[in-house]
């Protein structure tokens, strides 16, 4: 059979008019720069020069390193966690005005006998005995994020209000330094530890109040601070503010929650910000649990030690 000859005259067919990679219906002309594929005005992103499809661009930022803080911490925008702690506070306290007797049940309390409920018959009620030593060891946390309630007015207002103050400050610039999950494991680690000193030092005592925390914020911002090389007392009168406030409290706050929250901010921010850069991440984690675990043994000394509140 002999092969076909173009009819002379007859115009040839016209190509096919490119369309998107992703999607075939989208005619498109314009290309991106990275891999030379056309992309509809949906699937492409403005570079440097010209346009890279959604593809090219989300393969770049894979390859891309996300900025860290000085101590390893993933740098964010805003200080969510120290928001969140705020938060959290705050709704406590609204839970309190609500419901008082929450605080006879979550504050840190190592051994003691709470008082009856209003409506407990005198003749037939059998006082039991409460606290960690007992069992309820969620008290160790939840006292620090409950604070004097509306029978103690106006010093409870004053309680939460003084601790959310110190919260936000300190609590912004040590998250800005640490980043969101090692900032929560010093503020966690020195509410663990202020709790852990009051269930050793005074079993019998209902304590409240985020103070032992935020001191223990103080205590890991002076040890990154001079991490850094600088003297965080120097000029600074928030720290200094805040030492004097230390020392005015310790006589009429609990002295045991805030010199164990110090001590043991201490301890974390020394844990963080003395890691090596070689396998920081790794050596960070060992050397909280390395906190926690003293903090621990603390515990396990106070609970061979309670005796019954009588």
């Amino acid at each position: 059979m002999a092969a076909a000859h173009p009819v002379p005259g007859a115009s040839a067919p016209e190509p096919p008019s490119p369309t998107c990679f992703r999607h075939a219906d989208r005619e498109s002309y314009v290309r991106c720069t990275r891999c030379d594929r056309n992309v509809c005005p949906d699937c492409r992103r403005e570079a440097a020069v010209g346009y890279q499809c959604v593809e090219c661009v989300k393969s770049g930022h894979q390859g891309v390193r996300q900025a860290r803080t000085a101590f390893g911490g993933r740098i964010t925008s805003r200080p969510y966690a120290t928001i969140a702690l705020i938060a959290l506070n705050v709704a406590a306290y609204l839970v309190e005005l609500v419901r008082p007797e929450t605080v006879d049940r979550f504050a840190v309390l190592g051994s003691g006998v709470l008082p009856p409920p209003e409506d407990a018959d005198p003749y037939t009620y059998v006082p039991h005995l409460s606290g960690i030593a007992h069992g309820e060891w969620e008290r160790l946390i939840t006292g620090a994020f409950l604070h004097l309630g509306p029978t103690a007015w106006p010093m409870g207002i004053l309680h939460i209000v003084f601790n959310m103050y110190w919260l936000w400050n300190l609590g912004r610039v040590v998250e800005g330094r640490l980043g969101v999950l090692r900032f929560l494991a010093l503020y966690l680690l020195s509410a663990l530890g202020s709790s852990a000193v009051i269930y050793l030092i005074d079993p019998h005592s209902l304590a409240v109040g985020a103070s032992g925390a935020v001191f223990g914020l103080a205590g890991g911002y002076w040890v990154l601070s001079r991490r850094q090389g600088y003297d965080p007392l120097g000029g600074n009168q928030m720290m200094v503010t805040l030492v004097l406030w230390m020392v005015l409290s310790a006589g009429f706050a609990s002295w045991q929650g805030h010199l164990g929250g110090l001590l043991t901010g201490l301890a974390a921010g020394a844990a963080l910000g003395y890691a090596p850069k070689q396998q920081r991440g790794p050596v960070q984690a060992i050397n909280l649990v390395a906190v926690l675990a003293v903090v621990a043994v603390v515990i396990v000394i106070a609970t061979d030690n309670a005796s019954p509140f009588s």
